[in-house]
């Protein structure tokens, strides 16, 4: 009665250590990226006032236009790209619907598509619903777990694709350089693999690292689907609000698979976004100077902790610690440190293969969580 695909979708590790979670009492709960910030208020009296005029209905496939013309003019002020919004734009169901509806448009079942490990856990779930193959690219926990060109490369099969690239990166918080992805777009056309750049967290870097969307360089916004969402960099994890941009023929393609999946996104909740890249921005850096301050109390913490190390993430609000110490496989460990402690972390494993061996640890909850969590871990653990 169930379908082999069905059965063989994994569910992710994430969720079952916030299901585990849930029969334990004062839980510090690290393991999913829910910024501790609410909706900024004029995003939300923009829906509110949507509903109340009667917002509630069909709208076109890919978004309201006004949505679609906003984004276009978001892509033109900071990433540098050019587009039509009635041509090279949609809007999604969050980010993640527009990676899965790429997927199904840019490659056919059997297919390879590269991606870079330790890679973002729905990924995987992605390809085994498009009945695509993942092919990975190696990266170095002393590299900063930096894709490279020559990684790329090596990786390479007759069937692949799709090359997707995360930047900054969940779950390491790698900021690819520009030098590199300069190096990545040469492979990109020398093999004419299709590009789909992951950039949610694209106002979340630190130490003078700058973000460059892949799509902005020579010859790459032909090949290039640039994904990007609401959820974190406005606090609207919930509303589910993303899109996508890249050629014209790709993004029919993928609006003709949401006309058949989900018709549109909700309509009050576009115009929430509209408002969103309209309004004030200001938020956006409270939230990255909160962040900045969370991630070096965090890693300064950990690093004194016995049983942890961690390298000093570039971007994104995640640290990728390393736990080999501790003898014992990922999911374990954040087992063992949930019953003990009351914390949750996400097991490395949640990242594909080659993120066993870590943990990750979002920072985007609080400075006070944070502190608490430290201290719950060396009470636990000791000191080295």
């Amino acid at each position: 009665m169930i379908s082999k695909k069905a059965l063989n979708t994994p569910s992710s590790g994430i969720r079952l250590m916030y299901n585990a979670a849930v029969k334990y009492e004062n839980v510090l709960n690290f393991c999913i990226g829910e910024p501790g910030f609410q909706t900024p208020e004029h995003i939300v009296e923009a829906a509110r006032k949507a509903l109340l005029e009667g917002c509630t209905k069909y709208t076109h496939n890919a978004g309201v236009l006004k949505l679609r013309q906003a984004i276009a003019d978001k892509l033109k002020r900071e990433n540098h790209l050019d587009v039509d919004p009635e041509k090279n734009i949609i809007c999604t169901t969050g980010a993640g619907e527009a990676i899965l509806l790429a997927l199904l448009t840019l490659a056919d079942p059997g297919d390879d598509v590269l991606i870079p490990a330790p890679g973002w856990t729905n990924y995987y779930g992605h390809l085994g619903i498009a009945g695509l193959n993942n092919v990975t690219v190696k990266t170095k926990e002393e590299d900063r777990f930096c894709p490279r060109a020559q990684a790329i490369e090596e990786a390479l099969t007759e069937k692949s694709r799709v090359l997707i690239l995360n930047t900054p990166a969940n779950p390491t918080g790698t900021v690819i350089p520009e030098s590199e992805l300069y190096e990545i777009a040469k492979i990109a056309e020398k093999y004419d693999l299709a590009v789909l750049a992951d950039e949610p967290y694209e106002k979340f870097i630190y130490d003078e690292q700058k973000h460059v969307s892949f799509a902005s360089l020579p010859k790459m916004a032909a090949r290039t689907v640039t994904i990007n969402s609401f959820s974190k960099t406005y606090c609207m994890t919930g509303w589910r609000v993303g899109y996508a941009s890249g050629p014209e023929e790709v993004i029919r393609g993928m609006t003709k698979f949401q006309e058949n999946v989900s018709s549109c996104v909700n309509a009050a909740a576009q115009q929430g976004a509209v408002a969103a890249l309209t309004g004030p921005q200001d938020e956006i850096k409270t939230m990255k100077a909160a962040y900045e301050t969370c991630r070096n109390l965090l890693t300064e913490g950990l690093n004194h902790i016995a049983g942890f190390s961690c390298i000093k993430p570039q971007g994104a609000f995640y640290v990728f610690a390393n736990i080999e110490e501790m003898g014992m496989d990922s999911l374990s460990a954040a087992m063992m440190i949930l019953d003990r402690t009351r914390i949750t972390m996400a097991p490395g494993s949640s990242f594909g293969k080659d993120g066993e061996g870590f943990l990750r640890i979002s920072f985007c909850a609080g400075r006070e969580d944070i502190e608490e969590m430290l201290l719950r871990l060396e009470k636990e653990f000791g000191r080295k």
